[in-house]
């Protein structure tokens, strides 16, 4: 069993940043692909990027402004965001699952993280 546990939520302002981490506790994530996925109010939870093995994907919408990065050492995940708009106000979700591969949907993830809020003003 994996344990996630989202932070580094908040308000900021348009154009601002922000760096969530994602804490794992149980399993070292060092054998685990690390997606975020953010889910707006009224909306679909949407992916948001991913981290594998040395490879990162990003959403379309958040590419040139959101890095994920890894440290295994201290088996946390980030994603930080820069110029941010209010259009990426919504609760954001850390998952992990078991391998190298990233996939872009949530079903393979098999893990969850509780999920942290941004809230962007304009």
């Amino acid at each position: 069993q994996v344990q996630l546990v989202e932070s580094g939520g908040g308000l900021v302002q348009a154009g601002g940043s922000l760096r969530l981490s994602c804490a794992a506790s149980g399993r070292t994530i060092s054998s685990y692909a690390m997606g975020w996925f953010r889910q707006a109010p009224g909306k679909e939870r949407e992916f948001v990027g991913a981290i594998g093995f040395g490879n990162t994907y990003y959403a379309d919408s958040v590419k040139g402004r959101f890095t994920i990065s890894r440290d295994n050492a201290k088996n946390t995940v980030y994603l930080q965001m820069n110029s941010l708009k209010p259009e990426d106000t919504a609760v954001y979700y850390c998952a992990a699952r078991s391998g190298p591969y990233i996939y872009t949907t949530s079903t393979p993830y098999n893990y969850w993280g509780q999920g942290t809020q941004v809230t962007v003003s304009s």
